[in-house]
């Protein structure tokens, strides 16, 4: 049995991984944490999943749960993802982060620590997604630059960063594959008169609204048709399914940072 601890455990994402957890044969929950002054502190994990009680407190400190997980599964906040990051380095833990928003110093902070463990990193842990990004990737380098390219996101009103880091994906797999760098092409949000579009603008649009779990697409627009390429999420289980199937992938390794592209198995077929 393969021991996992889920941070942000009293979270949406925290008791969906939880349920996920408590109904897979290889897997169990050793562990679940949530931040320091939560009043759910030592409340049961299983009964705050809704799957009965599991006999596992939720606690706040890490460290104090080390002996208890082998793999941390982490879908919270970048601070918190980073220290985490840090702590499972130093107590020699693997660890699948589904959080997204990091800068540049926060992902070379994830890096060095999967010099010393197995790390794993996604934008976004869902199957379907993963192989979006593959189809988008692929559509560009077919259409060229004889298209438009704009991406439309859409998440629930409590998500904090925009563009989502699965859009951002889609931005740079787009961007790479047609030779364009995304940092100088990216247009995020048009507001007044902004003038004909440019063929190498690479536009973002970002909804947030209500309960929506996740949608996404890429389009293309050509003359006289148009491509698009969609993936909606109506359950948070599709990624919690992923995050296992990413533990269950680090559990066979020592160290060093991988992605949902890895635990898939994706060559280059479709390059």
């Amino acid at each position: 049995m393969i021991r996992l601890a889920v941070t942000g455990a009293a979270g949406r994402m925290g008791r969906t991984l939880v349920q996920a957890i408590h109904e897979a044969d290889d897997l169990t929950l050793g562990a679940a944490l949530e931040r320091p002054g939560s009043s759910l502190l030592g409340s049961d994990a299983g009964e705050l999943a809704g799957v009965g009680r599991l006999d596992v407190a939720v606690a706040d400190d890490l460290a104090s749960v080390a002996g208890d997980f082998d793999i941390l599964v982490d879908f919270t906040v970048p601070e918190a993802t980073l220290a985490h990051a840090e702590a499972c380095a130093s107590l020699g833990k693997g660890l699948v982060i589904g959080t997204t928003g990091f800068d540049a110093a926060g992902r070379a902070r994830i890096a060095a620590a999967a010099e010393r463990v197995p790390v794993l990193m996604a934008p976004n842990m869902s199957v379907g997604v993963n192989l979006m990004f593959r189809l988008a990737e692929l559509a560009a380098r077919v259409l060229g630059d004889e298209v438009d390219i704009e991406i439309v996101e859409a998440h629930h009103r409590h998500k904090i960063d925009a563009p989502s880091g699965t859009a951002v994906r889609l931005g740079e797999l787009v961007a790479g594959a047609l030779g364009r760098d995304l940092d100088q092409v990216a247009v995020y949000g048009r507001e007044g008169n902004t003038g004909a579009r440019s063929r190498e603008t690479i536009g973002f649009a970002t909804v947030r609204a209500g309960d929506i779990v996740g949608e996404h697409t890429v389009l293309y627009a050509g003359p006289g048709e148009r491509l698009e390429i969609t993936h909606r999420a109506q359950s948070r289980m599709n990624f919690a399914q992923g995050a296992l199937r990413a533990a269950r992938f680090l559990a066979q390794r020592r160290q060093g940072l991988f992605d949902m592209q890895d635990v898939l198995g994706f060559t280059d077929a479709l390059r």
